[in-house]
């Protein structure tokens, strides 16, 4: 049964059961000091020589010295990143500049005397970007938009290193807002590439570079896609709250604010593809600028460059909507068939003039030119302008009267009519 009845049986238990006690006393000690060595080594990793691996992921780029008599070094790591739209920036952001629009404003003052006096001085006015597209010679060549230079009796251009030149106005048109600056060019080291904007898709992505609120911010790099292509935006010129011309723009959601005018739509091969004009200011919109496309502007640009000015060809007579008219006058005055609603109504015509010679009259109701139909006076300007030029002929069909009739004549060259 295990158990033993003879007196050598029962020593020889007892004296196992005494060597059992001191073997389990002493794993048992050992146990204890493994298990406390291990709750030190956990509390105090530091005694071992060892670092708390969350503090060593934080400073894995510091190197610290042992010896607290020498300073702390740290390690500095360089991250050198150059992307499609980093190389697109540093090829076109040299060729935009700053435009300052100075003009002079009287300041009155009392002198000595107490009396009002006059003066006047310089002062900027206004300010915008513009683009650096050629240069030959000692001259270099600046585009902007019209509204940027207008009304200046003097400009200004500050290159991107800072340095700031005097600016000729070679020639500028308010219906295409572009303008043509000539500067000295023996600092200019860079000039921009035009690119095909006709080849833009719907979201690519494009990058615009400009002054947005003056020169504090010169030099502003946004980025974004193309948001919409073949727009056309509603411009009134003369600021009479009529509509004079609709504007063919691209649509981008890249940042275009105050300042950014004139400056430079880059693509991502960093060829300029638009001029940045205007956006879309309004509390509920977010993100609509728009550019003007760089292949309608390189005709314009280049005669602008060569000529100072836009031909354009005229009829000579002074025009209004019919959608401006009271229906009353429509029918009574124009004597309109009913089922007509449009067209432009000549308000006046200049003694001499191209409609003069060929028989128009005021209260003529155009409503077509050749085969297209007219409606408004921004479709009249815009087929004269985009088809024909001065000395070409073209017919005329107007309501006299109630009656269609058709007139051809020769185009004049535009002035302050149509």
């Amino acid at each position: 049964m295990g158990y033993y009845d003879d007196q050598d049986g029962q020593r020889r238990g007892k004296e196992n059961r005494r060597g059992g006690g001191r073997f389990g006393y002493f794993l048992s000690g050992l146990i204890g000091v493994i298990v406390g060595a291990l709750v030190v080594a956990l509390l105090f990793p530091s005694i071992f020589g060892k670092t708390n691996p969350d503090s060593a992921a934080v400073d894995s780029n510091s190197v610290t010295n042992t010896n607290p008599s020498t300073p702390k070094t740290t390690k500095t790591v360089s991250l050198k990143v150059t992307t499609d739209i980093t190389k697109a920036v540093e090829k076109t952001e040299k060729a935009v500049v700053g435009v300052s629009n100075i003009q002079k404003q009287s300041i009155w003052s009392d002198d000595m005397f107490g009396q009002d006096s006059k003066s006047s001085s310089s002062q900027e006015a206004g300010s915008g970007s513009g683009i650096i597209y050629k240069k030959v010679g000692d001259k270099a060549y600046v585009v902007t938009n019209y509204h940027v230079i207008e009304g200046a009796n003097a400009l200004e251009v500050t290159l991107s290193n800072g340095k700031k030149l005097s600016a000729k106005l070679v020639g500028s048109d308010k219906y295409t807002d572009l303008a043509v600056l000539q500067i000295d060019g023996s600092n200019v080291t860079t000039v921009s590439q035009f690119g095909d904007s006709d080849a833009l898709k719907l979201g690519e992505t494009v990058i615009a570079i400009g002054n947005p609120l003056g020169e504090e911010f010169a030099g502003s790099v946004t980025e974004g896609i193309v948001s919409g292509l073949n727009r056309t935006v509603p411009v009134d010129i003369d600021e009479d709250g009529t509509e004079d011309w609709q504007e063919e723009v691209i649509q981008t959601d890249a940042a275009i604010n105050p300042g950014n005018s004139g400056g430079a739509l880059v693509n991502i091969a960093g060829q300029v593809v638009g001029i940045n004009s205007m956006k879309i200011s309004n509390e509920s919109v977010e993100g609509i600028g728009f550019s003007i496309p760089i292949n309608s502007a390189k005709p314009v640009i280049h005669q602008l460059e060569t000529k100072g000015k836009i031909t354009r060809p005229a009829l000579g007579v002074g025009i209004v909507n019919v959608s401006d008219i009271p229906a009353y006058q429509q029918k009574e005055t124009l004597k309109l068939p009913a089922n007509v609603t449009t067209g432009v109504v000549i308000g006046s015509v200049e003694n001499g003039s191209p409609a003069s010679k060929a028989g128009l009259k005021e209260f003529d109701v155009i409503y077509k030119l050749d085969d297209q139909k007219i409606d408004n006076i921004v479709e009249l300007r815009k087929f004269l302008y985009e088809h024909k030029q001065p000395g070409d002929k073209v017919k005329v069909s107007v309501y006299r009267n109630g009656q269609p009739k058709t007139f051809t004549l020769t185009l004049g060259t535009a002035s302050g009519s149509n």
